[in-house]
């Protein structure tokens, strides 16, 4: 039996549960959420859509605490907090976010299977969780669905097939991610990228989904589902997650074999060196200013 534990119900966990269903290695899917109604309409939704399909997977809204018996965690939680920011729009939640997820790493510290973050800012976040709830198998999704925009972006401006393409966006999932432009080929090819333009593209991509549908779901979902695929080793492959550095957490490139990781940094040039610098001393900057904004809402 494989149960996989969903801590928040919004649009991410909705995609999660959905994908989930249709897996053919998990059993149970585990809900939880902050508020008691979005986890029993999840879990009836989830209900309903296994009945329809034929599917063996069961949905269970559960408690924090019975998330630990679970085989590997997704936290997906949002705070209520509105987004201002026209730049640096994932830091935008910091301290509302990192409320939530220091909580979950307090109520949830001893559980030993793998822990799949998203709630952004997920670099930030995912180390918070790591070092409250002194996990080591920890990872964050964001690198991966760069990644993935990065490679479809290139492919339609040479016109090929995205999966031709073979490239990676790494460091930050944020402002100051890195493309990997000196190391990404084309058909097996190096190939010139026109980086600043794909950047913008980058940029603009969530913002139209979240004009037209709310919120961006479909993408981080299917790279949480493939993340917990090789996590658990039910598959083995390679991923970019937000995971521990030299200094801090950031987008890497991953092969994991049997459930392992291995990182697998491509070639970079002096200008890719630098900009991954940059990612390192912002996020370590940001993380430490959460912790001491956590430190002092707690003494007062």
């Amino acid at each position: 039996m494989t149960a996989i534990g969903i801590i928040g119900a919004g649009a991410v966990g909705q995609g999660v549960g959905a994908l989930l269903v249709h897996t053919d290695w998990c059993d149970t899917v585990m809900v939880s959420s902050r508020h008691g109604r979005s986890a029993d309409g999840l879990v009836t939704d989830l209900e309903d859509m296994s009945l329809v399909s034929a599917s063996p997977v069961r949905a269970r809204r559960v408690g924090l605490a019975l998330m630990k018996s679970c085989d590997a965690l997704v936290l997906c939680p949002r705070a209520a907090f509105i987004n201002g920011h026209a730049t640096d729009i994932r830091m935008a939640g910091l301290t509302a976010n990192g409320l939530l997820i220091r909580h979950l790493a307090q109520q949830l510290a001893g559980f030993s299977g793998p822990v799949v973050v998203v709630t952004n800012p997920v670099d930030v976040m995912t180390r918070l969780y790591a070092e409250v709830s002194c996990s080591t198998r920890v990872w964050g999704i964001g690198s991966s669905t760069d990644t993935a925009r990065y490679r479809l972006i290139l492919a339609r401006k040479v016109g090929v097939p995205a999966q031709a393409v073979q490239g990676h966006v790494i460091g930050e999932h944020g402002d100051l991610a890195v493309i990997c432009a000196s190391s990404t080929t084309v058909n097996g090819r190096a190939v010139r990228v026109p980086v600043q333009a794909i950047r913008a593209e980058m940029a603009a991509r969530p913002g139209r989904i979240a004009a037209g549908i709310g919120r961006v779901r479909s993408g981080p979902a299917a790279a949480t589902v493939a993340a917990l695929a090789l996590v658990l080793g039910v598959t083995d492959g390679l991923i970019e997650l937000s995971a521990p550095g030299d200094n801090t957490y950031l987008g890497m490139p991953l092969h994991f074999s049997s459930g392992q990781p291995t990182v697998c940094l491509p070639r970079l040039d002096a200008g890719e060196n630098r900009d991954l610098a940059a990612a390192e001393v912002k996020l370590q900057s940001a993380y430490h200013h959460l912790c001491s904004t956590l430190k002092e809402m707690s003494a007062s």
